[in-house]
């Protein structure tokens, strides 16, 4: 027998998963749905120290049992709890604050990119000690404030040293 595929509201989506987080110190980054026959619920979280997987495990059973109340335990689907991945680039303000000491790159409005340490994080923006390389001398600059308007992607730089 064949049956349609289910059509999720992503506002109801939006509400059991606040439920489903609780009392924990989460955000939600993203919620996406996939329109396929089996449809793919991915929910990306973090949280101002990151995103423990026991976390992981319990939003994701308690988000299955509302989903399942609600649209019928025989409702097709696959859920996916996630955080995002360490070269996902950083969308929410909330998710600097635990990177400060790291190196960031930003690449800004005007076409501009900056790569730096970052010193500190407001809900406005952000302040990087910007890191020039010219030939073989690195100089890094006075810290600089970049208000997240002017950002239009900021990623984490992994180093392996």
């Amino acid at each position: 027998m064949f049956q349609n595929p289910m059509h999720f509201d992503r506002n109801l989506l939006l509400e059991m998963l606040h439920d489903a987080i609780g009392e924990e110190e989460l955000f939600i980054v993203s919620l996406t749905l996939s329109d396929s026959v089996l449809p793919k619920v991915t929910v990306t979280l973090d949280g101002p120290n990151g995103l423990a997987i026991q976390a992981c495990a319990t939003i994701s059973r308690r988000l299955a049992r509302r989903i399942d109340e609600h649209y019928g335990e025989e409702a097709a689907y696959s859920l996916e709890v996630t955080s995002p991945g360490a070269d996902q680039p950083l969308t929410d303000p909330r998710q600097y604050a635990r990177h400060i000491g790291r190196s960031l790159a930003l690449k800004l409005t005007d076409g501009t990119e900056k790569t730096g340490t970052l010193t500190a994080a407001t809900a406005e923006g952000v302040e990087i000690e910007e890191v020039i390389k010219q030939k073989t001398k690195k100089t890094t600059l006075p810290a600089a404030f970049y208000p997240f308007g002017d950002i239009t992607e900021a990623k984490v730089v992994i180093s392996f040293k």
